[in-house]
C-alpha cells in the first residue's frame, strides 16, 4: 500500500473526527448508566470524590524496508520491494467507579493504515500496532467495555493511581476480582514492566507477550469474556475463559463456547534479589476451535486436493491447541532493567489467533534516560527467536499457506529478530518520539529470504 504524506495528514483528520463522532454516540449511554449506578454510593472518603477517569492516547507508526533478497515468494511473503507503511490508532479511555471497590470502562477505538504486505510474510511483525488494524481506512469500533468488581480479602488498603483504564481508589491489598465484558486478554495477562505495550515500548508484537502463546482474540485484538484474579502483596493468580474468532484470525467471534473457547491461568510472584527487584510469571494456555490439522493437510493434498487451501479443507471442531509460557522483568537499578521470555504450543494443529510461532524465546534491556540528564528517554535492545514445529514446518514446506506467512516454498531456519529503539519527549510535551530499527533474519522461517531491515518512527501522544 501507498500513502503520501498528504494522505497521511488526511487520514490523520479523519481519524480525530471520527473519534469525535464515535464518542458523542457512544458516551451519552455509557455516562447515563455509570451515573445512575454511582448514584448509589454514599461514602464522603476524600479519595473517592475522583469518581471518573479520562485519557486519550494516538499512535502513529510509519515504517520502510529496503529491498531485500527473494529469489521466489508466495501469497504470504514478505514483499521485496514495497513502499513504506503506516498504522493509526486513537483510543478513548473512560473509566468510572460504580460503588466501592467496583468500575466501569469503555473505550471507542479510531484504527486505519497497514503494516508491510498487508501484514504478512514475517511471524514476529515488526509492527505490533497492525494488530489492532483490520481495515486501510479509518473506521470506528468499540474496543473495549467491561465492568470489574474487587471483594476484599483484608482490612489493609492502598491507593492507586488514575491511569489508563483505572480509577483513582482506594482498594484492599488482599483481593479477589472478577471482570466480565470486551477486552484484550493481554491487558491482564503475560505483563512485563520493559516489554509490553508496542505504543511506548518495543514495536515488535511477538515482544507484547508470550510468542508462541495464540492468544485469542478478534482481527483487532479483543475478545469477550471472563477474568478472575487472586491477588496478594507478593504473589497473583489469575484465570480467564474467552471466545475465540469463528475463523482464523476473523472479525466475528464463536457463539458455540461450548465447543469454542480459551483458557489461560497465570502465576505471578513478585521477588527481590539484594536490592534488585524483579516479577516471574508462569502462564499455561489451551484454545479449543475449529482448527485445521497440519497432518492432515498434507494427507489431504497428497490425495489430490489443493494444498494452498488444504487447511481449510481438514479444520474440525474440537481441535486445540496448548502450551506454556515463563516471563520475567528483573531491575537492575534506577537505570537498568530487563526481561525474558519463553514459550512453547504443542504446534499440531493451525495458528487460530495471534501469529504463527509455536516456540520463541526473546531477551532484552531497557536503560533510562537519567544517565544523560533525560529522564523521561528511554532505550530499547532486544533479541528473538521464533520457531514452528515439525508438522508445521512440513505443511509450508508443500506449499501450504496460514493467514500470516506461507512463500509457496521452505527452506527453514529459525526467525531471528533484533529490535533497536530510543524513545524521547518533544519539548515537555505530551508527544513522543521513537525512531525503532529491526533486523529480521529468515522472514517467515525461510533461509532463502531477506535479511530485511526495517526502519520506522512512532508517533505517540497520551493524555
Amino acid at each position: 500500500m501507498i500513502i503520501s504524506l498528504s494522505q497521511q495528514n488526511n487520514g490523520l483528520s479523519i481519524l480525530k473526527w471520527k473519534l469525535k463522532q464515535q464518542a458523542k454516540r457512544n458516551a451519552s449511554i455509557f455516562l447515563s448508566l455509570s451515573i445512575s449506578l454511582t448514584s448509589y454510593s454514599q461514602t464522603t472518603d476524600s479519595v473517592y470524590n475522583k469518581r471518573w477517569s479520562f485519557h486519550y492516547q494516538n499512535t502513529i507508526i510509519s515504517q520502510y524496508h529496503p529491498d531485500f533478497t527473494s529469489p521466489y515468494s508466495g501469497i504470504n511473503s514478505l514483499q521485496a520491494s514495497e513502499k513504506s507503511s503506516l498504522s493509526i490508532s486513537a483510543t478513548a479511555f473512560l473509566g468510572v467507579r460504580l460503588w466501592n471497590n467496583a468500575f466501569a470502562y469503555y473505550n471507542p477505538e479510531i484504527t486505519g493504515g497497514s503494516g508491510f504486505s498487508q501484514t504478512r510474510g514475517v511471524a514476529g511483525f515488526p509492527n505490533g500496532e497492525v494488530y489492532r488494524v483490520d481495515k486501510t481506512a479509518p473506521n470506528a469500533s468499540n474496543a473495549r467495555y467491561y465492568i470489574r468488581q474487587l471483594f476484599a480479602l483484608s482490612n489493609q488498603s492502598q491507593t492507586i493511581d488514575d491511569g489508563l483504564n483505572q480509577v483513582k481508589a482506594k482498594i484492599p491489598t488482599s483481593y479477589l476480582s472478577l471482570t466480565a465484558g470486551k477486552f484484550s486478554i493481554l491487558d491482564f495477562f503475560d505483563n512485563n514492566k520493559y516489554s509490553h505495550d508496542p505504543r511506548s515500548q518495543f514495536y515488535n508484537w511477538a515482544l507484547m507477550g508470550n510468542g508462541a502463546w495464540d492468544y485469542p482474540a478478534n482481527t483487532k485484538g479483543y475478545t469477550f469474556g471472563a477474568v478472575a484474579e487472586l491477588v496478594q502483596p507478593l504473589w497473583a493468580v489469575r484465570y480467564a475463559m474467552v471466545m475465540v474468532p469463528l475463523i482464523a484470525n476473523g472479525s466475528e467471534m464463536d457463539n458455540d463456547i461450548r465447543h469454542s473457547n480459551s483458557s489461560a491461568l497465570e502465576y505471578e510472584h513478585k521477588y527481590k534479589l539484594g536490592n534488585h527487584a524483579g516479577t516471574v510469571r508462569l502462564i499455561g494456555f489451551y484454545s479449543q476451535a475449529r482448527m485445521g490439522n497440519y497432518k492432515d493437510a498434507i494427507i489431504y493434498a497428497q490425495q489430490g486436493g489443493d494444498i494452498s487451501h488444504a487447511i481449510d479443507s481438514v479444520s474440525k471442531r474440537g481441535n486445540n491447541k496448548f502450551g506454556c509460557g515463563l516471563n520475567i522483568d528483573h531491575t537492575f537499578s534506577e537505570y537498568i532493567g530487563m526481561f525474558f521470555r519463553a514459550s512453547i504450543n504443542d504446534g499440531r494443529n493451525e495458528t487460530w489467533a495471534f501469529t504463527e510461532i509455536d516456540r520463541a524465546i526473546s531477551i532484552g534491556v531497557q536503560i533510562n534516560g537519567q544517565k544523560w540528564k533525560r529522564n523521561t528517554d528511554k532505550i530499547g535492545l532486544a533479541l528473538l527467536a521464533n520457531g514452528i514445529s515439525k508438522d508445521h514446518r512440513n505443511y509450508l514446506a508443500a506449499g501450504g499457506y496460514g493467514f500470516i506467512i506461507g512463500d509457496g516454498a521452505l527452506n527453514y531456519k529459525p526467525e531471528m529478530i533484533a529490535e533497536l529503539y530510543y524513545s524521547f519527549t518533544v519539548l515537555h510535551s505530551p508527544f513522543t518520539l521513537s525512531p525503532d530499527y529491526q533486523c529480521i533474519f529468515n522472514p517467515g522461517y525461510n533461509k532463502d529470504r531477506g535479511p530485511v531491515n526495517a526502519f520506522g518512527l512512532r508517533v505517540h501522544a497520551e493524555l
